[in-house]
């Protein structure tokens, strides 16, 4: 089952051919052991190294091979996702902070041949000794740059001290960082297409007539109607503010930032992904890495302090060559950043706009998952079998190791869960619920 080629690789995942930047770096990693890939957010970096390091991998090594170091825990799962999605044979493990560590021991029990974490997880295990480190042949450092910023410096260079990786691949959506000592890049081969990649990208400015912007986000949101679209603020408390205010005007969301708990960061980008949520309330913690491809707006409701970060922020929408708009909410009396001052934004004219309806959709939890030998078919086949569900009340559907997330029709979720909790899905007894 291991090496499969890339063409059965692409047709799982559902993918007819690569992009010139997941070409081009493919064709990097495969003929150098230094690789710098800067290519902007929403381009493909992940399948970008992973084909190469996939096509590397030796089935007679049961040892981790390759390491992929990320910022974020989301981006440590998504990473996990898309290995696990390729079908390639080999096994991997996502490993970060927030998570049990006895879960991660007994996953490592059977090492996996790559293995993907947030650094300072991944360095706890290499210390602990639970990850040898004698077969890693390749590193990557998946959006050093964010790494570094929101401080691993310290936990990267221990990394790089324990393990003598051959090949090294670091990438990012921004150019100009300067890569530290400790990776001892001597003669990188740079793959870079940040200038090249066109974006159906429209930014445009939002006034708010008071200092306070609720209102005019609550009119904004309504203007552009029932899309999935992010609503980016600054800090935490502000999240809740908006949100209790977004809740009191019946405008249904989610929210995302890093003083949630991780299962509720995992569970609103679930909600999200699978049309429960049109709306999310983020932090920059969404700005890079969150793999959701039909944003079609985004909201600065508070300005970013880096020109970064908005870059970053607006690679979230018109990803993939789709279209997408931005939109810088500020007061009238606002200083803007010169980053944003110098594009001399267009005024967006807010219309009447529309009631936003709560979704469709809701999302069932499933207490079985891989490790019960449940698939997504098990599912769908229950549901559309014994739960009578038509083919359009049936969304997507999430399989975790030990869990599942399932998008239903709100209209069906009460029969569906008087029908199925403490039912028998293979041969597992699981419990049904809503989130």
């Amino acid at each position: 089952m291991a090496n499969k080629n890339q063409k059965e690789i692409l047709k799982k995942l559902g993918i007819q051919e690569l992009n010139a930047m997941q070409e081009e770096s493919k064709v990097a990693i495969e003929s150098s052991n230094e690789v710098m890939v800067l290519s902007p957010t929403g381009t493909g970096k992940t399948l970008a190294f992973l084909l190469p390091i996939v096509s590397e991998l030796k089935p007679e090594i049961k040892e981790v091979q390759a390491l992929i170091v990320t910022p974020t825990r989301e981006l440590a799962i998504q990473i996990e996702q898309v290995i696990r999605n390729m079908g390639s044979g080999f096994k991997a493990n996502a490993v970060y902070g927030g998570r049990l560590m006895s879960k991660d021991k007994i996953e490592l029990n059977t090492p996996p041949a790559i293995l993907v974490g947030t650094p300072g997880r991944v360095l706890d295990h290499l210390e602990r000794g639970t990850v040898a480190t004698n077969y890693i042949y390749t590193l990557v450092l998946d959006e050093f740059d964010k790494s570094l910023e929101i401080g691993f410096l310290e936990e990267m260079e221990k990394i790089l001290a324990l393990i003598s990786p051959t090949k090294k691949v670091l990438t990012s959506a921004t150019n100009g960082v300067q890569v530290p000592p400790f990776v001892e890049f001597k003669h990188p081969l740079t793959v870079n297409f940040l200038d090249e990649w066109s974006t159906d990208l429209t930014i445009k400015a939002i006034v708010s007539p008071e200092k306070d912007k609720l209102e005019t986000l609550q009119k904004a949101l309504r203007h552009l109607g029932n899309v999935p679209g992010v609503v980016f603020l600054n800090f935490k408390d502000s999240i809740k503010r908006v949100s209790d205010y977004l809740t009191q005007e019946g405008i249904s969301h989610g929210c995302f930032y890093g003083g949630l708990e991780q299962r509720e960061r995992e569970r609103a980008l679930i909600k999200f992904r699978n049309g429960t949520h049109q709306l999310l309330l983020a932090t920059d913690l969404a700005a890079r890495g969150i793999d959701i491809s039909e944003i079609k707006f985004i909201i600065h409701y508070h300005l970013p302090f880096r020109a970064e970060e908005f870059t970053h922020r607006n690679g979230r929408t018109a990803r993939m060559h789709k279209a997408g708009s931005a939109f810088v909410l500020h007061w009238v009396d606002d200083e803007l950043p010169d980053f944003i001052e110098e594009l001399k934004l267009e005024e967006e004219v807010l219309s009447e706009g529309e009631d936003l309806r709560a979704s469709d959709w809701a999302t069932l939890f499933i207490s079985g998952g891989r490790k019960d030998k449940i698939s997504k078919g098990d599912i769908a086949g229950l549901f559309y079998k014994d739960g009578g569900l038509e083919k359009d009340g049936l969304g997507m559907i999430e399989l975790k190791q030990d869990c599942a997330f399932v998008a239903v029709k709100r209209s069906s979720v009460n029969l569906l869960i008087d029908r199925f909790d403490n039912h028998r899905l293979k041969k597992k007894k699981v419990r049904v619920k809503e989130i």
